[in-house]
């Protein structure tokens, strides 16, 4: 069976290799990068990954307007997503779950466990 491919999109490309590393190592899944927003939304829509992990604060498009061009794309809008933040965001769970976001992992994160967190909030383990 093929391994899960997850979509990371991040702008620090330190963060991009960090997440990629671990999560190959750690979990076995295929990482596929993007390192801004419209990238970001062109490879999910190309790639069709089994999920994306989606970093929240970005220039040009920041994770809730990405969250709702991903929601609007008929190819994209049942891919799950995992936001890498470095905000509180429990008073905006609401407007999560309406943007599709599966659940949040807050930056800084400890690189040996965000692959189990990434698999137990898609329910994968």
């Amino acid at each position: 069976m093929a391994p899960k491919r997850v979509l990371v999109i991040d702008d620090e490309e330190d963060m991009r290799e960090v997440v990629q590393v671990s999560l190959e190592i750690m979990a076995g899944l295929e990482v596929i990068v993007a390192g801004s927003s419209r990238e970001g939304l062109v490879k999910a829509e190309a790639t069709q990954p089994d999920a994306i992990l989606l970093d929240w604060m970005m220039p040009e498009m920041d994770g809730p307007a990405v969250c709702r061009q991903l929601q609007v794309n008929p190819k994209t809008q049942n891919i799950p997503i995992i936001l890498l933040t470095a905000k509180t965001l429990s008073s905006e769970q609401d407007n999560l779950t309406q943007l599709g976001v599966k659940a949040a992992i807050a930056k800084p994160f400890k690189p040996a466990k965000l692959a189990a967190q990434l698999l137990s909030a898609l329910g994968w383990s």
